[in-house]
């Protein structure tokens, strides 16, 4: 009896039992199984085509995959600059964007990106306004080292209801690792106010990146836990 295998990815082939002694070598052979050349370029034909398609299938099955990750929304999100330069609208580095772009890449809404002057009553109060609107995310850049004017860490302390050590040691470790020698003397704190995580970064591209890179695969387990209590 002849069988095709239509499985998907598979090469058509017909297979007719027949006495071995009695296959002819060469062309014969196709003769004795009762199949035409034009039968075989058909099947080839067909076998390409389904070949083509199982390819179309998986990279839609990929793309859409790739579009539903994209989209999962992990929350909300706002970013505070804290730099005399970018609170005058001198942002040269561009920081800003780049977290909220980074973030957003990330599955977060990001509500607004804001600059404060180094100033401890300024910063406290952006985070503050950030945990009464119910963000889930507040990421503050720059002021976190031992400067005289790197207040971010006593601004973010009084509103911290729960410390997260483990995340401030994780950027100070990723950090090191990369080569960044001063993120061992980064200050930057990481924790809970309300059903708001908020933490503090360095105020560089390298440190915003890193961060990031840390971050935000927690976010979604962090952001769980937090919406338990």
């Amino acid at each position: 009896m002849k069988h095709i295998d239509d499985h998907i990815g598979t090469r058509l082939r017909a297979v007719i039992p027949i006495p071995t002694d009695r296959v002819p070598d060469g062309d014969g052979a196709i003769s004795v199984l009762g199949i035409g050349e034009a039968d075989v370029v058909a099947a080839d034909a067909a076998a390409e085509q389904l070949a083509v398609r199982t390819g179309e299938i998986k990279a839609e099955g990929q793309r859409m995959r790739s579009l539903n990750l994209a989209e999962e929304d992990l929350g909300r999100a706002l970013v505070v600059i804290v730099d005399d330069r970018a609170a005058h609208g001198e942002d040269q580095a561009l920081i800003g964007p780049l977290v909220g772009e980074l973030l957003e890449e990330a599955g977060f809404h990001v509500d607004a990106v804001v600059a404060v002057e180094s100033d401890e009553v300024e910063i406290r109060n952006a985070l503050n306004t950030a945990v009464i609107g119910g963000v889930d995310l507040v990421i503050s850049v720059g002021g976190v080292g031992v400067g005289g004017r790197d207040v971010t860490p006593e601004a973010t302390a009084d509103l911290l209801d729960r410390k997260l050590p483990g995340i401030e040691e994780a950027l100070r470790s990723s950090g090191l690792a990369a080569g960044a020698m001063d993120a061992g003397l980064s200050r930057g704190l990481a924790g809970v106010s309300g059903q708001t995580i908020v933490v503090n970064l360095a105020n560089s591209r390298a440190a915003v990146r890193d961060g990031m890179a840390t971050i935000t695969p927690m976010a979604k387990h962090l952001i769980s836990s937090i919406s338990n209590f």
